[in-house]
C-alpha cells in the first residue's frame, strides 16, 4: 500500500467558481476576494459570455494567454476598469499585496494583488475545455459557487445540459454530493427559471438569490455587494468578515465601527 510521505504538502483541494454572463461581476470578484483571504484555492471558469460581461461592466479585457494580471486588476478594480491608484478593498490577499511600486503602473493599479499572487492560488481553465480537471468527479474539490448565475446557466445545470465546462462541473458537483451555491441575479422570474431553481433546491444545491440586506449599516453599493458575497460564503461553510452579522442590537450597525 502506498503511504504519503512525511511532511509531504497537503494535495491541492480547491472550489470551483463558475461565472457566467449574467450582469453582476463585481459578486464574483467580492467572492474570489473571499475566498483567496480565506487562504482557499480556486479553480475558475469564465464562460464565454462571462467575457463580455466583465469587459462591459468594468472595461477589463480577459486574456487567456496571460490571465492572471487580468484577474489582479479584476479583483483591484470590479466597478469600473483599471485606474491608476484604484485601491484594493481590506479584504483582498493583504499578505501578497503588493506596493505600488512594485509594478508597472499600466500593468494594474497600485496596490492591487499581484499576478503572482494570483497565480499561487488560482488554476483557470476555459469554458470549451471538457477535459479540464474539474470535469471529472475523481478530482478533488470542495464544492462550486457559480455567481452570477444567469437564467441559461440555471437551466442547464438544473436539466443536466454539461454544454459547457461550467455547466459540467456543477453536475460533477451535484452527482459527488458536494456542496454547490447559484446565485442568480436577474429578476423577475420567469414560472420555467423558477422551476429550475426548485429543481436544483430538491438536487441540493443553494440558491442564493443576490438580495442584499439593509440591516448590516451599508454605506454604499460595494457595502451591499460585500453582503450578497458574505451571505454566499456562508452558504459555502467559508469563514469571512465582509459584512456585519445581526447581533439583536437595534441600530447597531449605524453606529461607528
Amino acid at each position: 500500500m502506498t503511504q504519503r510521505a512525511t511532511g509531504a504538502p497537503a494535495p491541492r483541494v480547491p472550489w470551483v467558481v463558475g461565472v457566467s454572463g449574467a450582469s453582476g461581476t463585481p459578486y464574483a470578484a467580492a467572492v474570489l476576494r473571499g475566498l483567496l483571504a480565506a487562504g482557499l484555492p480556486v479553480d475558475l471558469v469564465l464562460s464565454r459570455a462571462a467575457r463580455l460581461t466583465l469587459l462591459d461592466e468594468t472595461g477589463i479585457a480577459w486574456h487567456d494567454a496571460d490571465w492572471a494580471p487580468s484577474l489582479a486588476t479584476w479583483l483591484a478594480a470590479p466597478y469600473g476598469g483599471p485606474e491608476a491608484g484604484a485601491a484594493v478593498p481590506a479584504d483582498a490577499v493583504s499578505a501578497d499585496a503588493v506596493p505600488a511600486d512594485a509594478v508597472p503602473a499600466d500593468a494594474v493599479p497600485a496596490g492591487a494583488v499581484s499576478a503572482g499572487a494570483v497565480r499561487g492560488l488560482v488554476a483557470v481553465h476555459a469554458p470549451g475545455n471538457l477535459a479540464a480537471p474539474p470535469s471529472s468527479g475523481s478530482y478533488p474539490t470542495r464544492g462550486m459557487i457559480v455567481v452570477p448565475a444567469s437564467t441559461a446557466s440555471l437551466a442547464g445545470i438544473a436539466l443536466g445540459l454539461s454544454k459547457d465546462l461550467l455547466q459540467r462541473c456543477a453536475d460533477v458537483t451535484l452527482k459527488e454530493r458536494r456542496p454547490l451555491v447559484v446565485v442568480p441575479r436577474e429578476m423577475p422570474y420567469t414560472g420555467a427559471t423558477l422551476r429550475h431553481m426548485l429543481t436544483l433546491h430538491d438536487a441540493g444545491a443553494v440558491v442564493a438569490a443576490a438580495s442584499p440586506g439593509f440591516y448590516a449599516g451599508a454605506r454604499d453599493a460595494a457595502d451591499l455587494v460585500d453582503f450578497v458575497a458574505g451571505r454566499v460564503l456562508d452558504a459555502a461553510g467559508v469563514q469571512h468578515a465582509l459584512y456585519r452579522r445581526w447581533t439583536g442590537d437595534l441600530g447597531a450597525a449605524r453606529r461607528p465601527r
